[in-house]
């Protein structure tokens, strides 16, 4: 159980981490801007321009959410080093134990907070369209491609997102071979945009019959949802539209309509599909949301002008591309007959592998 010199200490340094947090979201800058815009809101004629409105509304209710994060945090800070001085008059440390656990959370939920403060850029606060792609492993990487697919819906749940499909391309035997998905909620492009690159796993295969471990890839593609952008300017004469029938579930309009659209645009080789509404034209707008947002990260990258060294940048879906690494599998131990040293497998050696295998062998030696 917690002394009450060390709570204090630690109730100390929650204050000290709300008053960083306070000083890096300008508390003060928020509330004069909340203030500004609910005047602009209130004023005559305010939904004349009806997409202009829903972006101050939109705004206004980001900025509130931020508000009332700060303000909820902090007053349960304060709580507990009010609770934590009348204790430590008293010389009471009956309280100790249900505070415990109170510290504890808000530890975690300072830190969240730290971490939501440092996701300033432009399209940070926007949601997030992700998309899914096996690569060099067959039904392997098609498999891992699900796995990855629940995982990032699990994270979405469990944090608060909404997660909606978009569109979803099954596998030939088993997994996933693509599928596009909108992740909704604050800040969601800002936490998934590092999740961009090839994910690589290594297990022991439930589809080899040998029970021999394998190697499989997919790639991840995060981009912020933009409705729209005056930076961005699509011609209709670029784009080349094509509809087919939705597969998988939905019933026999869907199944027999021609609702699911895809749309290329040509002068940048970008490929954009949305099968997940029964209404051509929802997808269609919504396939359209998918290229805005698309050209926008390109944008956000300043390659858009030498979109040629991008698709060059691009790694292939396989070895020696992945940005992380998830082993299933133990590292298989071999014995080097010249030195009788046993080693991890290079094959098995993680993120940055040969560098850190060579440095370890030599470490050894």
């Amino acid at each position: 159980m917690l002394q009450l010199d060390q709570a204090k200490a630690e109730i100390a340094a929650l204050q000290k981490s709300m008053a960083e947090i306070r000083d890096a979201m300008d508390i003060g800058s928020l509330n004069k801007e909340h203030e500004e815009l609910s005047l602009e809101m209130a004023s005559p004629g305010f939904w004349d321009n009806v997409d202009k409105a829903q972006k101050v509304n939109q705004n206004i209710r980001y900025i509130e959410n931020r508000l009332k994060a700060f303000n909820s945090l902090n007053s349960r800070v304060e709580d507990a080093a009010m609770l934590i001085e009348i204790a430590c008059e008293e010389n009471d440390t009956s309280i100790l134990g249900d505070l415990e656990g109170e510290i504890a959370n808000l530890f975690k939920e300072t830190e969240s907070m730290v971490i939501s403060t440092m996701l300033t850029g432009e399209y940070d606060a926007n949601n997030a369209i992700v998309s899914l792609n096996s690569g060099a492993g067959g039904t392997e990487a098609q498999d891992w491609t699900e796995m990855l697919y629940r995982m990032y819906r699990m994270w979405g749940e469990a944090n608060g997102y909404n997660v909606t499909e978009l569109d979803y391309l099954a596998g030939n035997e088993a997994g996933i071979k693509s599928v596009t998905f909108l992740v909704e909620g604050p800040n969601a492009y800002g936490y998934l945009k590092s999740e961009k690159g090839v994910h690589r796993l290594v297990r022991i295969s439930p589809f080899d019959a040998s029970a021999r471990r394998h190697t499989s890839f997919a790639s991840c593609e995060v981009m912020p949802e933009v409705e729209s952008s005056s930076e961005v300017e699509i011609n209709p004469d670029d784009l080349k539209v094509d509809t087919y029938k939705s597969s998988g579930a939905g019933g026999q309009h869907v199944n027999k309509t021609s609702s699911a659209v895809r749309i290329t645009h040509l002068p940048t080789g970008i490929v954009v599909a949305c099968q997940n509404e029964r209404s051509q034209i929802q997808n269609r707008e919504t396939a359209m949301k998918m290229l805005i947002s698309k050209l926008v990260e390109i944008k956000e990258r300043e390659n858009m002008e030498k979109l040629a060294d991008i698709k060059g940048e691009i790694k292939k879906i396989e070895w020696g591309s992945q940005i992380r690494s998830y082993v299933f599998h133990p590292y298989k131990l071999v014995k080097d007959h010249r030195t009788n040293i046993e080693t991890s497998n290079v094959n098995a050696v993680m993120d940055g592998g040969i560098d850190l295998f060579i440095n370890g062998y030599l470490k050894m030696i």
